[in-house]
């Protein structure tokens, strides 16, 4: 790792003496790791110089998206306990609804995934959400996949129902359902649209707090405005 690090601190390579010296390493035991290394692709040789590899620059990526993903809970858990929710983070990607990150505690329980939420995006408020930001194409190609179907009495019946609920829909305005995922939670979603990316926050309540739940979702709206610019880094984490 010395090793690495050093190499990583010359940005136009360095010799193995030079490297053998800065990390106070023995030139028999540098030669012999940097052979390792340039054979496992975390350093590569030109010219007597060693430079980064591609399975460094490979690690370096994932380190910044173990970065991104951390920053999200982080932030997700400060809301979560500040406003007494659990807090959502959901995408749309590849043509599927994605639930990237869940903050919950026993204060504050998540819904229990009981029917698959990529399959039931037309009954829960991450997946109206982020059906609302599609266009039609790519909602009836989603429906076509995963037609709309009642899986508790208070479920949108069809596909036609969805669309036009759907076309309803006020841009920027939260997303609200009530028991027509689970019985007895009601869940509001904050559209969050990057580019392409169709990506939201959500938040559920149990169905005797749905008074509580245009408040909280008003106020999870306020938080993601004020750190929509770090947010955005992470919408492709």
């Amino acid at each position: 790792m010395r090793l690495l690090e050093t190499v990583a601190s010359h940005t136009y390579g360095a010799p193995a003496k030079q490297l053998a010296r800065e990390t106070g390493l023995a030139l028999p035991t540098t030669y012999h790791l940097l052979r390792t290394l340039v054979h496992e692709g975390y350093l590569h040789r030109d010219k007597g110089l060693f430079f980064l590899g591609d399975a460094a620059e490979r690690l370096a990526r994932g380190g910044a998206q173990q970065k991104r993903r951390s920053m999200v809970a982080d932030t997700l858990a400060h809301w979560r306990d500040s406003i007494g929710v659990p807090v959502y983070y959901a995408m749309y990607r590849d043509g599927e609804i994605e639930v990237m990150c869940v903050s919950a505690s026993r204060q504050a329980p998540a819904v229990e995934e009981w029917a698959d939420f990529r399959e039931t995006g037309h009954a829960h408020a991450i997946g109206q959400c982020l059906l609302s930001q599609l266009d039609e194409e790519a909602r009836r190609d989603h429906l076509a996949r995963y037609p709309a179907r009642p899986i508790t009495p208070y479920t949108v019946r069809d596909d036609d129902a969805l669309l036009r609920r759907l076309a309803r829909t006020r841009r920027m305005e939260p997303t609200v359902e009530r028991q027509e995922y689970a019985v007895g939670t009601v869940c509001a979603a904050i559209p969050i649209t990057v580019g392409a990316t169709a990506a939201t926050m959500a938040i559920s309540l149990p169905a005797h707090q749905a008074d509580r739940l245009l408040p909280a979702a008003r106020r999870l709206q306020m938080e993601i405005g004020r750190h929509l610019g770090s947010l955005t880094l992470s919408i492709s984490m």
